[in-house]
């Protein structure tokens, strides 16, 4: 077995959704969760078919972040993964959205940080053991931090 760590490229830091899914219809049910989650969203999605022809499926409303999305599928080369790269809405505007649809069976990670996707490689396949996510933790809020985080989402439109 061979242990990989796949650095996801995003030059541009978009939000991104990576998980895990179990069925080819998950490209269409995807896209259709997503238009429906946030009017005029820009998205591109690209999932790692597991068998027969073993293609990566893509869908969005975005060229270019299909693109993004469909260079980091073959990266990862992980079989019945998916990759959603966002253009103008949050994780939290779809991950509701993105979970409801039958066929999802893990989400890795949603972020903007730098993502790494650590594969076992096998004679077999790829499989994801888990991501990297960001940095860790410099110490603990104050009293300070906690008003401007506080601060920072009602201005910001998530708490009132």
């Amino acid at each position: 077995m061979e242990l990989l760590a796949v650095p996801i490229e995003n030059p541009k830091q978009h939000n991104l959704i990576f998980g895990q899914s179990h069925f080819i219809k998950t490209v269409e049910d995807l896209h259709e969760a997503l238009v429906g989650a946030v009017p005029g969203i820009k998205f591109g999605l690209a999932f790692c078919e597991s068998s027969g022809p073993r293609l990566v499926r893509t869908a969005g409303t975005d060229q270019a972040l299909v693109d993004l999305a469909t260079r980091n599928a073959l990266a990862v080369g992980c079989g019945h993964t998916f990759l959603i790269f966002l253009g103008n809405a949050y994780p939290v505007n779809v991950l509701a959205a993105v979970r409801q649809v039958p066929e999802i069976c893990q989400i890795y990670c949603a972020t903007a940080n730098p993502v790494e996707v650590l594969v076992a490689a096998t004679e077999h396949g790829r499989g994801v053991l888990g991501v990297v996510d960001g940095q860790p933790p410099l110490g603990v809020e104050s009293a300070v931090d906690v008003a401007a985080r506080r601060d920072l989402l009602r201005t910001i439109g998530y708490k009132l």
